[in-house]
């Protein structure tokens, strides 16, 4: 006769151990979204794979990968991996492409960390990829201000001029699908992080003016709540700040319309002048124009920039509203008013 006691038996099915048999599964797997249609499991499985064992982050010996799911229905899959820490390093994958689809990877919902961790994936950057997700930082960025016309790939055009970026998200209205005019990023370099901020915040893009800075986390968090955008409230701190440069002036600043690089070339650099030079006396008498150049082994105030001084105030607002947000050379135009007395002082 058997010793067991049948009570234990069911208790080992549903207690406990079977609960943290399921919470180790679920920490091996994640789910996928936006797969390509038509896709099979082992087509999944083997891109996984490959692009894991490529980059040299895998654990142990043999393929990661021991399992996939797949709902066509809803075109997600679920994917098992044989290791925890490998399912957390395939977190830095969220954003890759794959068959011409940006991967949505998340952990799933039911999902628990252990204890004294988050689920943050490990601080691996993976070149190319943009993750979908910016989870809370010291160097997490917020971005307000966004005309609605822009889509994701022209806001993070924007934000790339100043570095590669690690994460990026274009905040939508989940029944339209439309930009709710904000968007959160992080770079790679978390140096870039300030130089953002400084370069974006307050300029004005078309009949908005940016409002870009670190979010809102740790002591900034406790901030008071004086706004709204959309449905989310905006701590005080993160309100558009008016600085010397807010008011119409003669001269206008642009941003993202040059790279320092085309700059070294004497032939291009007078092509890029002409070029400036007449379409933007379109909108005015132009007083002076400058491209600043860079001179090696010197550091150069405004390199990358461009400069125009109009003959009256009015001109250089035609200019900046029919300039903010054009294409020049395939890169969106940032534009934005400077004080007479910084472009006569060179402090830019």
């Amino acid at each position: 006769m058997s010793s067991l006691d049948p009570s234990k038996m069911s208790q080992g099915a549903t207690g406990p151990a079977a609960q943290n048999a399921s919470l180790a599964r679920q920490s091996r797997r994640l789910y996928v979204g936006n797969i390509p249609y038509g896709i099979n499991e082992e087509s999944i499985s083997d891109f996984f794979n490959a692009t894991m064992l490529e980059l040299n982050i895998t654990t142990g010996t043999g393929k990661p990968v021991v399992a996939v799911q797949i709902n066509h229905d809803k075109n997600y899959a679920f994917v098992e991996f044989k290791a925890a820490e490998e399912a957390t390093a395939a977190m830095a994958f969220d954003g890759i492409n794959f068959q011409n689809q940006s991967l949505k990877i998340r952990r799933p919902k039911d999902y628990q960390p252990p204890t004294g961790l988050g689920n943050e994936p490990l601080p691996i950057h993976v070149p190319g990829v943009i993750s979908t997700n910016v989870p809370d930082s010291p160097n997490k960025i917020f971005i307000g201000g966004l005309p609605a016309y822009l889509n994701e790939e022209q806001v993070m055009e924007l934000l790339k001029s100043f570095g590669e970026l690690r994460a990026f998200n274009l905040v939508k209205d989940t029944a339209t699908g439309l930009s709710k005019g904000f968007a959160f990023c992080e770079y790679v370099d978390p140096s870039v992080t300030d130089i953002a901020c400084q370069g974006l915040n307050n300029m004005e893009l078309g009949d908005k003016r940016l409002v870009v800075q670190r979010a809102s986390i740790g002591a900034k968090a406790a901030a008071p709540f004086i706004g709204t955008l959309g449905s989310l409230p905006i701590p005080a701190d993160l309100l558009p700040i008016n600085n010397q440069d807010s008011e119409p002036t003669t001269v206008l600043q642009l941003l993202n319309m040059v790279m320092p690089e085309e700059l070294d070339d004497e032939d291009e650099y007078q092509d890029i002048l002409e070029d400036v030079g007449e379409e933007c006396s379109k909108f005015g008498r132009i007083v002076e124009l400058r491209v600043p150049k860079p001179i090696q082994g010197q550091t150069v105030p405004g390199v990358g920039k461009v400069f125009i001084q109009y003959e009256s105030k009015e001109e250089c607002s035609v200019a900046l509203r029919a300039l903010a947000g054009r294409r020049f050379a395939d890169r969106i135009v940032i534009a934005s008013y400077l004080s007479e007395e910084r472009f006569q002082a060179q402090d830019y």
